[in-house]
C-alpha cells in the first residue's frame, strides 16, 4: 500500500514561509540589490524541492516513478508559486511600498554606468519597467519565473529519487 503523499501542501507552505523570511531578512537588511542575494531565494527552493522529492520516492512502498515523483515536486511548485505571487505583491505594495521606485533609481543608475544608451533610451526603458510593475503583469511574470525554477528543480528530483517497479502480486490472494 502506497503512503499518503498529500503532504506536499504542508512542504509547499512551509517552503513558501522560509522564502519570505529569506525575502524579509533581505528588505529589512537592505540586501535586495546585492547579487549575490538575487539568487537566494531561487537556490533554496530549488534544494529544498529536489530534497522533498528524493524524500518522497524514499517512502513510497508500491513502486515509484518518475512521474510520481515529478508530479509530487510539481504540486509542491504550483503551491510555492501561487504563495509567492500574493507575498510579492504584498511586499511591493504593502510591505515596502519604496520598492519600487528603488527598483527604478538601481535600473537608472544601471544603465547610465553602462554608457551604451541616451537619456531619451534610459527614459524609455524605465517607463518600459514601470509599466511591468503593474500588479497583473507583475503576478503572471512572477509566477512563470517561480514556476520555471521550481519545475526545473521537480524535474531534477525525479531523476535523482531511487525508482522501484510496483509488486503486482503483493497482496493477491
Amino acid at each position: 500500500m502506497e503512503k499518503k503523499s498529500s503532504d506536499y501542501l504542508g512542504k509547499g507552505l512551509m517552503l513558501a514561509l522560509v522564502l519570505i523570511v529569506v525575502d524579509l531578512i533581505g528588505g529589512f537588511a537592505h540586501l535586495r540589490f546585492e547579487s549575490w542575494f538575487k539568487w537566494i531565494s531561487t537556490i533554496i527552493a530549488m534544494v529544498a524541492i529536489i530534497v522533498f522529492c528524493i524524500q518522497f520516492g524514499t517512502r513510497q512502498v508500491d513502486g515509484v516513478t518518475f512521474g510520481k515523483v515529478f508530479g509530487y515536486g510539481f504540486r509542491i511548485s504550483l503551491i510555492v508559486s501561487a504563495i509567492m505571487v500574493v507575498y510579492n505583491l504584498l511586499s511591493m505594495y504593502v510591505i515596502f511600498p519604496e520598492l519600487i521606485d528603488q527598483i527604478l533609481t538601481k535600473t537608472r543608475t544601471d544603465l547610465q554606468a553602462a554608457g551604451k544608451l541616451t537619456d531619451d533610451q534610459i527614459d524609455n526603458q524605465i517607463a518600459m519597467t514601470k509599466k511591468f510593475m503593474q500588479p497583473g503583469i507583475l503576478s503572471i511574470f512572477i509566477f512563470l519565473v517561480t514556476l520555471f525554477f521550481n519545475t526545473i528543480a521537480s524535474l531534477l528530483g525525479a531523476a535523482f529519487a531511487k525508482k522501484t517497479e510496483p509488486d503486482v502480486f503483493k497482496n493477491k490472494s
